[in-house]
């Protein structure tokens, strides 16, 4: 096993403790004990098992109620929520969309489907989402307004919109990101993939915006499996995205008729069963995450290990907890030393910049983004047992 410094060797023996002795321990797996095979077996008696079924609706309805938001739209997984979001908020070929380098790849991935470019910008160092000043800074150096759209003017094109993310479940400082972008005339699409059950005040994630889009992938709060949910209080893109999820199908008792070109973005009510089963257990699964955040947090402060936490009005769902090592070295040497031992620490994701699909994008100063990607451990965080 690798050697690491004596705060970080405490740190890993405090996961032992937190998660046990021995064996593996995940980043984050799913934890299945509430209606979830009883909802499955139902599905299947029903034989309603792919795009239509009573789960779908109960899981579009349930997320409204959770969220806030007037209208859910569920999909098939969270690539294809934030796909569908930037569809339905106007985002056109050859525009250019403000993101983050900071992200999972889906959030550039959704970009690029619509043929669209992204610029980076900088995260805050204690949110690690888009910082507001990073934000303003861009547009205030490197755009214009003409003839009411927001143009680049190094590049001459269109910037349609803004994709700000929570990273690991810790709200960003979002309510002025969607005050720069109502100043600019751009649209505000929320990437809350990873933020189900984090507020602001007590406003839900991913309803600051025109639209959010949520993620319910193996690894994350509440799993369908595969799946994802639009939310949006605006009834017309809701219906379009609806449409547009469901191949551009125009409703007939028999006949096939699409009035354009649409996707097969299609949650399957076997999904949505599961995901309802979990939803129904969110708020436990949220406080004993809750619980392991602010141990993480009381161990790491005792150790001097800075560690990620939420900000004052703000609720994180603490999704992933993460700490930083003193440099890249160190990082290493601990998710080595982690991993060695069936500890499954990660580091944050390689910077969308320095990806070879987005090497070519225009990007911003971006300090705080790559000390995270130097030094950010997320530690594991499933919902204890």
């Amino acid at each position: 096993m690798s050697e690491i410094s004596g705060r970080l060797r405490e740190l890993y023996e405090f996961i032992r403790e937190l998660y046990g002795r021995e064996g593996r321990i995940a980043l984050h797996e799913p934890v299945f004990r509430g209606n979830e095979k009883k909802y499955l077996a139902d599905c299947i008696d029903t034989t309603y098992v792919s795009s239509v079924g009573e789960y779908v609706d109960r899981f579009e309805s349930m997320m409204q109620e959770i969220t806030g938001a007037r209208f859910a739209v569920a999909t098939m997984n969270g690539t294809a929520a934030l796909h569908l979001a930037l569809v339905v908020a106007g985002v056109r070929d050859g525009d250019e969309v403000i993101t983050q380098p900071l992200s999972f790849v889906a959030t550039c991935n959704a970009i690029a489907y619509q043929r669209a470019h992204p610029v980076f910008v900088d995260v805050d160092a204690d949110t690690l989402g888009m910082s507001p000043d990073a934000l303003q800074a861009f547009l205030e150096t490197s755009c214009e307004r003409v003839d009411g759209e927001c143009r680049h003017r190094r590049t001459g094109r269109r910037v349609a919109a803004v994709v700000p993310m929570h990273t690991f479940g810790l709200p960003c400082r979002i309510e002025e990101l969607a005050r720069l972008c109502a100043r600019w005339g751009l649209a505000l699409v929320e990437d809350a993939a990873e933020s189900l059950g984090a507020k602001i005040g007590t406003r839900h994630t991913g309803t600051f915006g025109r639209i959010g889009a949520f993620s319910f992938n193996g690894n994350k709060t509440v799993t369908s499996g595969g799946g994802g949910c639009i939310v949006t209080d605006d009834e017309a893109l809701a219906r379009r995205a609806k449409h547009l999820s469901t191949t551009a199908k125009e409703s007939h008792r028999w006949e096939f008729r699409h009035d354009e070109v649409g996707f097969n973005y299609r949650l399957p009510n076997l999904n949505a069963a599961l995901a309802c089963a979990q939803l129904e257990q969110l708020d436990g699964f949220l406080a004993n995450k809750r619980v392991t955040a602010q141990a993480y947090i009381r161990r790491c402060d005792a150790l001097g290990v800075p560690v990620a936490r939420e900000r004052p009005g703000t609720t994180s769902n603490y999704w992933l907890n993460a700490v930083f090592a003193a440099d890249e070295g160190e990082r290493d040497a601990f998710l080595a030393y982690c991993n060695d031992a069936g500890v499954m620490a990660r580091p944050a994701w390689k910077l969308m910049n320095e990806l070879p699909a987005f090497a070519a994008a225009a990007c911003a100063p971006i300090p705080n983004a790559k000390f995270g990607a130097e030094r950010l451990v997320n530690l594991p965080s499933s919902v204890r047992r």
